[in-house]
């Protein structure tokens, strides 16, 4: 019996998977509610990796402009796949809906740009610069007025001593990434600045620039409206 609910379960969450795919064109999910939630779940939990995989790419804004690799886009929806990834991928037990929602707490009502950085290797640094981050709104109709740029509401830059690890971004900006030990030098480091969703329009259209002071450091167009 128990076998059958559990499979019941997982059809239902692959079906509202694909149900709510047709709305991805109308731009990323400000909030989730628990159909939402299922459908992201059932994204995370699939052990097909080519779903996944497939999932993820969109979110991925490749830079390459030092010191900047690559950016990374973490809606809420995306939030959610996220955690039922590493989880399925460590063995770890589903979550339910209300466990889910815990797990991810209030950054559940953040879109977080990761932008994840290689520095020179004979770089000077004791700790990650004080890079800034705005979101700056591509105007839909040329002539009108610039609103101002959107800052984040919270902003973490995390160090990197030793090589990256490839995959999806962090699901925690607090957890330092390989901890020197002795006088192994600063690689690069994570620079993870979260904006309010409710802030940010759905299908919105905004440049993500990256500053050092006054100095532009990298400036790329991103299309919510194309993501969940």
């Amino acid at each position: 019996m128990r076998y059958h609910v559990l499979v019941a379960h997982t059809v239902y969450r692959i079906l509202c998977a694909v149900v709510l795919g047709a709305g991805i064109a109308s731009g990323f999910e400000r909030s989730l509610d628990l159909p939402l939630i299922n459908a992201a779940m059932a994204i995370g939990e699939s052990r097909v990796e080519s779903v996944r995989l497939q999932f993820h790419r969109p979110y991925r804004f490749t830079v390459a402009k030092a010191p900047i690799d690559y950016i990374d886009v973490v809606t809420p929806f995306r939030r959610v796949v996220m955690i039922a990834d590493e989880r399925a991928r460590l063995g770890a037990r589903p979550l339910g809906q209300p466990d889910m929602i815990r797990t991810a707490g209030d950054r559940l009502g953040l879109v977080e740009f990761v932008i994840e950085l290689t520095f020179h290797p004979l770089n000077a640094y004791v700790g990650v610069p004080p890079y800034e981050v705005e979101l700056v709104a591509v105007p839909i109709t040329a002539g009108r007025p610039q609103p101002p740029p959107v800052l984040p509401k919270q902003i973490s830059r995390t160090p990197r001593f030793g090589a990256r690890v490839n995959g999806t971004p962090p699901l925690s900006p607090s957890i330092p990434l390989n901890v020197p030990g002795g006088t192994e030098p600063l690689l690069g480091g994570t620079v993870i600045a979260g904006f309010s969703a409710q802030e940010l329009q759905a299908s919105g259209v905004y440049e993500v620039v990256v500053r050092e002071g006054k100095k532009e450091l990298a400036r790329v167009r991103v299309n919510l409206g194309a993501l969940r």
